[in-house]
């Protein structure tokens, strides 16, 4: 046990927000746990438990019981679980007054990044297949030769500065002399 005032203090301190941090940590898991048996389930309420999820996990977030990025991916798991499910079966006849909802993922779209690059990969892609045919309709020796790419010998990456230096200086080490 502590005997330093500014010790017990702080044990005192420690125990408040443990048991603080312990709510929402509890309240952060249960929600987790709700949502991902009812997305395992296909249960036409998991989009509500999911966004329920969702808020908890911010919550403890932002209260630094659990780290950002631990709340972000556990909310990215969520999601691609929640992506993945299977839509649930609509009931045959459904009883008078009472509704059925059916559960559908959401569908992403693509970011501005990944648009950007398939706009450049296309170009390549259509030049690449007018190489093709234009080698196709020549002779075999002209094929050959423009399959071929000139060899470029290059230095390692990390080795550029190394090799001048050693091109430039070059030292020698003295032997260390025995003493008797």
């Amino acid at each position: 046990m502590a005997n330093i005032k500014s010790q017990i203090k702080r044990n005192r301190q420690n125990d408040k927000k443990r048991l603080r941090n312990r709510v929402y940590r509890g309240e952060a898991r249960i929600a987790v746990k709700n949502a991902r048996t009812n997305i395992d389930d296909g249960a036409p309420e998991s989009k509500a438990a999911l966004m329920q999820a969702i808020s908890t996990l911010d919550k403890a977030a932002e209260q630094g019981v659990l780290h950002k990025n631990n709340a972000a991916r556990r909310k990215s798991r969520l999601m691609k679980a929640f992506a993945k499910m299977l839509p649930v079966q609509v009931q045959a006849a459904p009883i008078a007054g009472e509704t059925t909802l059916e559960v559908e993922p959401l569908i992403k779209k693509a970011s501005p990044r990944k648009i950007a690059a398939r706009k450049v990969e296309e170009p390549k892609m259509e030049a690449a297949a007018e190489a093709k045919d234009e080698s196709k309709a020549s002779s075999p020796k002209a094929k050959k030769t423009a399959t071929k790419k000139p060899v470029v010998a290059s230095p390692p990456k990390g080795k550029k500065a190394d090799s001048k230096k050693s091109e430039t200086k070059t030292t020698t080490k003295k032997k260390p002399t025995a003493k008797k």
